[in-house]
């Protein structure tokens, strides 16, 4: 496949390991896997730094790390807050010694209370707390990363209608190793509650999740769906910003890279 920017996969489901993924990453052309942390198999106790750059080197990849969805570096709970800190740490450790160069990972809306004519978010409630616990983990993240050439990229997830969640993402901004990855699925099937945000911020891009979709259904392979892709492959050019193909299935990966090497989309 040729491409101006690096392209990749994320580990799919359907594939039972490491090597299944690179292995479809080769054949397919890409450039890198996205390896999730959601996964048991890629758990970093279960993760060989020496055998991960030896694929690296053998196939001429590299990867990028997708931290745990459930990530909440701001629980109120200390216990709890300090072991999603711990494996972010571990993560960014893991990044460095493997060559990684992005960390990509979510925020969270947290905890809210129903009441019975609105929602009361937790972390809008008790906003002083909230913001120490987001400031506290930016200088500690920041810190680890110093020079190194490895960003941590913040992935929208249809929530920044949240003011707490544009607030807290704009104090990490300030620090140099956060940076901004565009789901542009995500964004489309919540009604592009992000697109203001993220487009504020466009500066800070450096990682695209590019799906199509339809309404709410998401993660389609490029073409099944009714969104204006190229316009987003052509902010992603513009940014030198390194792009996942991600749809769900080998099937929907497949059919996505088939269009590209067909010349529907211009990378």
């Amino acid at each position: 496949m040729k491409s101006k920017l690096l392209l990749g996969m994320p580990t799919l489901i359907e594939c039972q390991d490491i090597e299944q993924n690179v292995a479809l990453c080769k054949e397919l052309g890409l450039d890198f896997v996205e390896i999730s942390m959601n996964l048991p198999q890629f758990q970093i106790d279960q993760i060989d730094c020496n055998y991960y750059k030896s694929l690296m080197r053998e196939h001429k990849i590299f990867f990028t790390l997708h931290l745990p969805e459930s990530l909440n570096m701001a629980d109120f709970d200390p216990n709890v807050r300090n072991a999603y800190i711990q494996t972010t740490i571990d993560s960014i450790n893991l990044a460095k010694e493997i060559n990684i160069p992005l960390v990509n990972m979510h925020m969270i809306e947290g905890v809210y209370f129903t009441l019975p004519n609105q929602r009361v978010y937790l972390f809008e409630k008790y906003k002083d707390d909230y913001m120490h616990y987001i400031r506290y983990f930016g200088d500690l993240v920041n810190g680890i990363l110093g020079n190194e050439n490895i960003c941590v990229s913040i992935e929208n997830t249809g929530i920044y209608n949240l003011g707490y969640i544009r607030d807290a993402i704009s104090e990490l901004l300030r620090r140099d190793s956060f940076k901004l990855t565009w789901d542009i699925g995500h964004d489309y099937s919540s009604g592009n509650i992000d697109s203001e945000f993220i487009l504020s911020n466009i500066r800070y891009i450096r990682h695209f999740h590019l799906h199509d979709a339809v309404g709410k259904s998401n993660h389609l392979p490029l073409g099944d769906g009714e969104m204006d892709l190229q316009s987003k492959i052509d902010m992603a050019k513009v940014n030198n910003c390194t792009c996942v193909i991600e749809t769900k299935t080998i099937e929907g990966l497949r059919k996505s890279v088939n269009a590209i090497n067909k010349g529907k989309y211009y990378f």
